[in-house]
């Protein structure tokens, strides 16, 4: 789903074109293992992608913030 409020919604946007029928954003799957690295690093800054920052140890609250709506993807760090 697009995270930004003025995003072109709809099968034709470009959220759209990203989408296959087994359900999911297929581009950002291929290039998870090539770029978290880097963004783990800091050398890619990965813009609004994760709402929040938690250690392994705080990844249950990481967990109710987002079923609350109070964050969209949380980042676990080890």
């Amino acid at each position: 789903m697009p995270q930004y409020e003025n995003a072109p919604i709809g099968f034709g946007s470009l959220f759209g074109r990203n989408i296959t029928l087994t359900g999911g954003p297929a581009p950002a799957r291929a290039y998870i293992e090539t770029l978290m690295p880097d963004i783990l690093a800091g050398r890619v800054d990965p813009g609004r992608v994760f709402d929040r920052e938690v250690t392994l140890d705080q990844a249950p609250q990481g967990y109710q913030e987002m079923d609350s709506r109070r964050a969209l993807k949380v980042l676990v760090r080890p």
